[in-house]
C-alpha cells in the first residue's frame, strides 16, 4: 500500500523558518517527479513546488520563489520543503504528492498528481 507521510509542519512566527519532509513508503518513487501542495482556509488546493525525477529541474509557484526550496532524497523514498522568511499568508495545510506521468517535466496542475499525503498544517503568526 503506497503512503506519503508529511511531517515538520508547525507554528511558527513571521520570517521563522521551516522544514517539511515527505517520506514514501509502499512503491519507490525516484522515477518520478514529486511536489509540494497548499491549502489555506477557505480557498482551493495550489500548487507549491515541484522537482524532477533526477533532482535536476525544480519549479515553484511566483509567491514562494527565492524563500522556499524543494529538494529529494530518492534513496530514502524522501522529498524535502525548506521554507524560510515565512509570511503569514503561507498558512496552509501542506501536501505532498506523486506524478507517475513518466518523464522530468514538473506539472502544476493538481490532477496531473496520482498520490497525495494527508498534509501537515503550518501556521505562520505575524
Amino acid at each position: 500500500q503506497v503512503q506519503l507521510a508529511e511531517s515538520g509542519g508547525g507554528l511558527v512566527q513571521a520570517g521563522g523558518s521551516l522544514r517539511l519532509s515527505c517520506a514514501a513508503s509502499g512503491r519507490t518513487f525516484g522515477s518520478y517527479v514529486m511536489g509540494w501542495f497548499r491549502q489555506a482556509p477557505g480557498k482551493d488546493r495550489a500548487f507549491v513546488a515541484g522537482i524532477s525525477s533526477s533532482g535536476g529541474y525544480t519549479s515553484y509557484a511566483d509567491s514562494v520563489k527565492g524563500r522556499f526550496t524543494i529538494s529529494r532524497d530518492s534513496a530514502k523514498n524522501t522529498v524535502f520543503l525548506q521554507m524560510n522568511s515565512l509570511k503569514p499568508e503561507d498558512t496552509a495545510v501542506y501536501y505532498c504528492a506523486v506524478d507517475l506521468y513518466p518523464g522530468n517535466y514538473v506539472r502544476r496542475a493538481e490532477d496531473a498528481y496520482d498520490y497525495w499525503g494527508q498534509g501537515t498544517q503550518v501556521t505562520v503568526s505575524s
